[in-house]
C-alpha cells in the first residue's frame, strides 16, 4: 500500500486548490488581455453588421446568397473609405481648425470656471477623477501613438471579416466548451444577443443620422464655425449614449463662444432642442422596441465599462451593455429563475 496516496478528503481539497489556481490564472490572463478582448468584441459587432447588410441584399434586392456576405464586406469597406474621405477632404479644413482650437478652448473654459469658488471645485473634481484613470492613460497613448490606434482599427476590420466569413464555426467552438445539457440554452441566448444587437445597430444608425443632421443645421444657422464637422462629430458621438454627445458638445460651445454671445446662445439652444427631440421622439420610437434599459443604469454601466476596458471599451460600451442585458435576461431570468421574459 502506498502511504502517500491521499484519502478522499485530501483529494477533494487538492482538486479545489488546483481549480482555484487555474481560475486565478485565467482571471489574470483575461485582465492582461482586456484590450484584445474588447477588440474581439468589436470585430464580432462588425461581423453582425456585415451579416445584417448581407440579409438586406438577399431579402430586399434578391442577391444570390453566395455573394451577399462579400457584398456586405464591400459595403462596410466602402462606408469606411467614404467617411475617411469626408473627414480628410470635404471637412478637412474644418476638422483641422477644430483640432487646433480645442486646447485653447479647454484652457479658456477652465480659466472661466476657476474664477468662481464653485467652478474651481468642479475643475478640481474633474481633474482628480480624470488623472490616473484608465481612460486618461488610453487617451495619452492614442495621442502619443496614433499608429497603434490605426493598427488596432485594421485588426478590428480584419477580425470582423473573418468572423463574418464563417460565424457558425466560432459559435460551435464556444458551444463545445459548454456541457451538453446546457448547450441548447446557451445557443438560444447567443442567438437572442445577436438578434438584439442587429436591431440595436439599425436603431442606432437612425439616431446617429438624425443627431448629426439636426446639430449641423442648428449650428449652421447659429453661425458657429465648422458646423459640418461638428455635426459629423455629434452624429458619431451618439454611438456612446449620454457620454458621447456631452463630450461632443464642448468643442461646439467653445467655438461658438469665439463668435460672440449670439452664436453661443444659438449653439446652446441647438443642443437643447436636439436633445429634447432625440430623447422624447426619435430615440423612444426606434430603440424602445429593441430593448428598454433604464437610463440611470445605462449611464453608470457605460462609465463603468469605460473605466474597466479603457477608451476602446468606451467606444463599444453601449453594444456590450446590450449583450450583457440580453444574456442576463435569457440565461438568468428565463432559464434559471423561470421568468416569462
Amino acid at each position: 500500500m502506498n502511504r502517500l496516496t491521499p484519502d478522499k478528503a485530501d483529494a477533494r481539497f487538492l482538486r479545489r486548490v488546483v481549480l482555484l489556481i487555474l481560475l486565478g490564472a485565467i482571471t489574470v490572463a483575461l485582465y492582461r488581455a482586456l484590450d484584445l478582448l474588447i477588440l474581439a468584441f468589436g470585430s464580432m459587432l462588425g461581423a453582425i453588421t456585415i451579416h445584417a447588410i448581407a440579409d438586406l441584399y438577399a431579402d430586399k434586392l434578391h442577391f444570390p446568397r453566395r455573394i451577399c456576405v462579400p457584398a456586405g464586406i464591400f459595403t462596410i469597406l466602402f462606408a469606411i473609405a467614404f467617411l475617411v474621405w469626408l473627414v480628410a477632404w470635404q471637412f478637412g479644413e474644418q476638422v483641422n481648425q477644430l483640432v487646433v482650437a480645442l486646447p485653447d478652448l479647454l484652457t479658456q473654459l477652465e480659466n472661466t470656471l476657476s474664477q468662481s469658488p464653485v467652478g474651481a471645485k468642479i475643475v478640481a473634481a474633474v481633474e482628480a477623477a480624470f488623472a490616473g484613470s484608465r481612460i486618461a492613460q488610453d487617451i495619452g497613448g492614442l495621442v502619443a501613438g496614433s499608429g497603434e490606434m490605426v493598427l488596432n482599427f485594421i485588426l478590428l476590420i480584419v477580425g470582423a471579416i473573418f468572423f463574418a466569413a464563417d460565424p457558425d464555426l466560432y459559435k460551435r467552438g464556444i458551444l463545445l466548451l459548454i456541457p451538453k445539457s446546457k448547450r441548447p440554452a446557451i445557443s438560444d441566448a447567443l442567438h437572442d444577443a445577436s438578434d438584439t444587437l442587429r436591431l440595436w445597430l439599425r436603431a442606432q444608425l437612425i439616431c446617429m443620422l438624425s443627431m448629426g443632421i439636426l446639430v449641423w443645421l442648428g449650428l449652421w444657422i447659429s453661425g458657429v464655425p465648422s458646423a459640418a464637422a461638428l455635426g459629423l462629430l455629434a452624429g458619431l458621438s451618439e454611438f456612446i449614449p449620454y457620454v458621447g454627445p456631452t463630450a461632443a458638445m464642448l468643442p461646439a460651445l467653445g467655438l461658438a463662444a469665439t463668435k460672440g454671445t449670439g452664436s453661443l446662445i444659438g449653439a446652446l439652444t441647438t443642443y437643447a432642442l436636439v436633445r429634447v427631440v432625440q430623447t422624447n421622439f426619435i430615440t423612444p420610437f426606434v430603440q424602445a422596441r429593441v430593448v428598454a434599459i433604464p437610463p440611470a443604469v445605462t449611464l453608470f454601466l457605460i462609465i463603468g465599462i469605460g473605466m474597466v476596458f479603457g477608451i476602446f471599451g468606451l467606444f463599444f460600451s453601449a453594444a456590450l451593455l446590450i449583450v450583457l442585458y440580453t444574456l442576463i435576461r435569457s440565461l438568468y431570468l428565463r432559464e434559471t429563475l423561470g421568468e416569462e421574459v
